[in-house]
């Protein structure tokens, strides 16, 4: 049934979503809900083997869940053509391999795939700088990919995504091989995107990060959502210690008054 009454902002619906690997195994998710919206930055949360990245493959299409329904702008996500759905939404992965030797700025032209033949091409050279100097990785073009550190890879596959120039970004970790400023420079870009109407959905392991730069946190635990909504309602030290098994202690910055989360030796 098409999610008629969801508020004219939500971008992206999953309901009642269940993965399972065969009908004997425990499912990976169980009964997962979850809305995305314009203009928001929306983490995903959870210990590992909660269910994140799972999650996050329903929601970008990549796998179908044996129940539940996941909905495009009101539109089954299942239903929508490959190439129709990358004008519409993009992803960046946890793991990005390159297996030949492009160049930085080859790649990053590759985010530009959905739109050949179609008005939009001729944006492409203006994208794919704008997408480039975003990432800091102007200057690495004409280097091999195969040549570059971790942290410059995760940049360039960053910038593909943003040269794709759509208005849903769904990231898998993109902080996770970054050095504190360049991962800050990322949170503060899926910010921006959102501020200007995005939607950005960003599967994190930094609890911290979350509640700096997120509008809405849903905390995932053994495949269920424990939790969502402001990520100070939700990351709160109790909630914390149950999923993660970790006690933590969370008090007010001393500047910004945001809650951080410091975990107790």
């Amino acid at each position: 049934m098409i999610p008629e009454l969801s508020p004219p902002d939500v971008r992206l619906v999953a309901t009642g979503v269940v993965v399972q690997p065969n009908p004997f195994a425990r499912p990976i998710l169980d009964d997962v809900s979850i809305e995305l919206h314009r203009g928001e930055v929306h983490a995903l949360v959870g210990p590992n083997g909660a269910g994140k990245s799972t999650l996050f493959s329903v929601l970008s299409g990549d796998i179908d869940p044996v129940v539940g329904e996941v909905w495009l702008d009101g539109e089954p996500l299942h239903s929508i053509r490959p190439r129709r759905l990358a004008q519409r939404r993009s992803v960046l992965l946890q793991q990005n391999t390159v297996a030949f030797s492009f160049t930085v700025e080859q790649v990053v032209r590759m985010g530009r795939a959905p739109w050949a033949g179609t008005p939009a091409e001729a944006d492409d050279d203006r994208v794919v700088a704008e997408g480039m100097a975003a990432t800091e990785v102007l200057e690495l073009a004409r280097r091999p990919v195969s040549s570059l550190s971790g942290g410059e890879r995760a940049r360039v596959a960053l910038a593909r995504v943003l040269a794709q120039d759509v208005d849903i970004l769904l990231l898998d970790e993109p902080t996770a091989a970054l050095d504190l400023k360049h991962h800050e420079d990322v949170m503060r870009l899926a910010r921006r995107r959102a501020t200007s109407g995005a939607t950005v959905a960003i599967v994190l392991h930094d609890l911290n990060a979350a509640l700096t730069h997120a509008d809405r946190v849903t905390l995932l635990s053994d495949g269920r959502v424990a939790a969502t909504g402001a990520p100070a309602e939700v990351l709160t030290a109790d909630r914390i210690e149950h999923v993660y098994g970790q006690a933590v202690d969370v008090f007010p910055h001393p500047r910004t008054g945001v809650p951080i989360i410091a975990a107790r030796h």
